[in-house]
């Protein structure tokens, strides 16, 4: 194929429908010896770098502007428009779905509607309004997925507050640091977490505000007026807003809508700055690839303080899909799901493999005619994804219904994201569950999603393409001989831009810097490699290496990939520096498969070994 014939070629009206968003800073106009090569998934541009490469690649479904608002929604720009929207659509549909009761009690899910919903979010934006609370503040999320988390959400976004989640998980030191950091006036929690709390409440000037909930309402503590912060109860608060409602206060596009803090486990905690816009942006562009329905149900159990769960959240609202949340016990997760019976489910690599160890350790215990009978439907189904054809239904029938069971039996599309995931589990996911599986990379600072694989898609071992609202180059990074001249494939770190790129670091200019270059180009810090048709596959971390005493390079990540391919490790880390003469490693055992691995393990870490003594380095 020649130059001339690998330009790429796209009808007049397609154009139209593609180019989709309204930021015109990104947009591309070819003019006369510009032209972009098309690479099955993605299209590469030819923005003039100093190496002069043709190493910009977009989607191929947003090749000549990127998208920042869902499709036929160009009003839709913010947060608060887009619940407003959802509750004008769906206002009678079940939006929020909960199992446990207010005596703790759990039961059959319980519904509340889009309308319902968005009563409630007035009341509680009303109640903060009337409290004195400045518009801009920041308000503090700190409890587990529920269905007030979500109210609370969409009460900051129709009245201009900064949500700040608070992992459910974190002590009085984080907590401490983040609320202080992030200056907040008031903090949501629930009743188990009120005395870790109360307990640095001396220590934060900022907070005026704690609203409980949960619990028993007579049991809260009464501060002394000249402490400045006022307890109250989640339902007072909300009645108290629905008597005084108070008109909404619209954010713009470009206002703060969330500060996501990093875990903390690298230094201090990092409160990422996603706005508005970002945060649209990043969804409307997944939604071009993931179609969502208001039939749809999705379970909750992510931690709802990681993008990667608050964006999923946004997506399925603008569709009108139920929310349903698990009861806040992850290991009676499966009760949850089989009663719910979600059509999508949203996980991370971590719980894919559990799932993935348990059934091939029940088939291979059950022997004779059923392993039998499950090999020959797995490859079978195996061979016809191999070849884009549709299995026969039959081993669906007699062998994986069984498994679908599992998940609620209804699921439909299945999402892995946060972490890599090993190719063969993803191809296991998606022969057992007969679901479409999809595996997405992002970060906190890309408002979640960077690349994703493509529906129909069921190759595996890579990202996908980009995004439709981010563009990507990788850049050249030579001390470890990364470049865009290796073959067969390009490789570099991977840079992102686009508008769901996050604002930078709150109060943190130098670490900003460090990610953000003066062309907007976001710093993943990830290595990448462009395959032929346009896909994104990740490879390594940039300077994720360190030097023992006698100079030797040790890679941890490599080492802990290989810890992982035991059924016996749940997690693992490598750590070292240049005066000592070994790395350690911190391995958590799963604990259901504790027993066995006292038995069997000491002969998988010295296999394990061997395998990391006799790979490169």
């Amino acid at each position: 194929m020649d130059s001339a014939q690998r330009r790429l070629k796209i009808i007049h009206g397609h154009i139209a429908s593609l180019a989709t968003g309204q930021s015109q800073l990104l947009d591309f106009h070819p003019t006369a010896g510009e032209f972009f090569i098309e690479q099955g998934y993605s299209v590469i541009l030819p923005e003039k770098l100093k190496n002069g490469k043709w190493n910009v690649y977009r989607s191929i479904r947003s090749p000549l502007k990127l998208v920042d608002h869902f499709p036929n929604h160009p009003e839709i720009l913010t947060l608060h428009d887009n619940f407003v929207y959802a509750v004008r659509s769906y206002g009678d549909s079940k939006y929020l779905g909960t199992r446990v009761r207010e005596d703790g009690t759990v039961g059959e899910y319980r519904w509340v509607t889009y309308g319902e919903a968005g009563a409630a979010r007035t009341a509680i934006g009303s109640s903060l309004v009337s409290r004195g609370i400045p518009k801009g503040s920041g308000i503090g999320l700190y409890m587990i997925n529920r269905a007030e988390w979500i109210v609370i959400e969409h009460a900051c976004s129709s009245y201009s507050y900064v949500s700040v989640p608070l992992y459910d998980t974190l002590g009085a030191d984080a907590v401490t640091f983040i609320i202080n950091h992030a200056e907040l006036s008031a903090v949501f929690c629930t009743a188990d977490k009120l005395n870790t709390l109360l307990s640095c409440l001396s220590d934060l000037p900022s907070v005026r505000l704690v609203v409980v909930i949960g619990g028993s309402e007579h049991l809260l503590p009464s501060l002394p007026q000249t402490s400045g912060v006022e307890i109250v109860s989640y339902s007072k608060f909300e009645a108290q807003g629905r008597i005084d409602e108070r008109p909404f206060i619209p954010p713009m596009p470009d206002d703060i809508a969330t500060i996501c803090y990093t875990s903390g486990t690298t230094g201090t905690p990092k409160g990422a700055m996603l706005s508005h816009h970002n945060l649209v942006a990043s969804c409307s562009g997944a939604c071009l690839t993931i179609k969502l329905y208001p039939s749809d149900v999705h379970i909750s159990y992510l931690p709802l303080a990681h993008i990667y769960e608050r964006t999923n959240i946004i997506a399925m609202a603008h569709y009108g899909a139920s929310l349903g949340f698990y009861q806040g016990d992850i290991l009676k997760l499966m009760d949850d799901l089989e009663l719910l019976r979600p059509t999508v489910f949203a996980s991370v690599p971590r719980l894919y493999n559990r799932i993935y160890d348990r059934i091939v350790t029940t088939v291979q215990s059950s022997g004779g005619l059923r392993e039998k009978l499950f090999n020959v439907a797995f490859n079978a189904k195996r061979q016809a994804l191999e070849k884009d054809k549709t299995p026969s239904p039959i081993w669906d029938r007699l062998v994986f219904n069984k498994i679908k069971a599992r998940l609620g039996g209804r699921v439909r599309l299945i999402l892995s994201g946060a972490s890599p995931i090993s190719p063969e589990v993803l191809d296991f996911l998606r022969i057992c569950f007969g679901a479409c599986v999809l595996e997405g990379y992002g970060m906190t600072e890309t408002a979640c999603l960077i690349s994703s694989c493509q529906e129909g898609d069921n190759t595996s071992g890579h990202v996908g393409a980009p995004n439709s609202s981010c563009e990507i180059k990788l850049e050249d990074v030579t001390e470890m001989e990364y470049t865009s001249q290796d073959k067969p494939y390009p490789r570099g770190e991977i840079c992102v831009r686009g508008p769901s790129i996050f604002k930078g670091y709150y109060k943190d200019e130098v670490q900003t810097k460090e990610v953000l270059d003066p062309e907007g180009w976001l710093h993943t810090g990830d290595i990448g490699l462009w395959l032929p048709d346009g896909k994104l596959r990740i490879i390594d971390r940039k300077k994720n290496i360190f030097k023992l005493a006698q100079g030797e390079y040790i890679a941890p990540e490599k080492i802990e990939n290989v810890y992982h391919k035991s059924k016996f490790v749940a997690q693992c880390f490598v750590y070292g520096d240049s005066l000592n003469a070994s790395a350690v490693a911190i391995v958590v055992v799963d604990p259901v498969k504790r027993p066995q691995a006292k038995k069997h393990f000491q002969k998988e870490i010295q296999a394990m070994y061997d395998a990391i003594a006799a790979s490169p380095k």
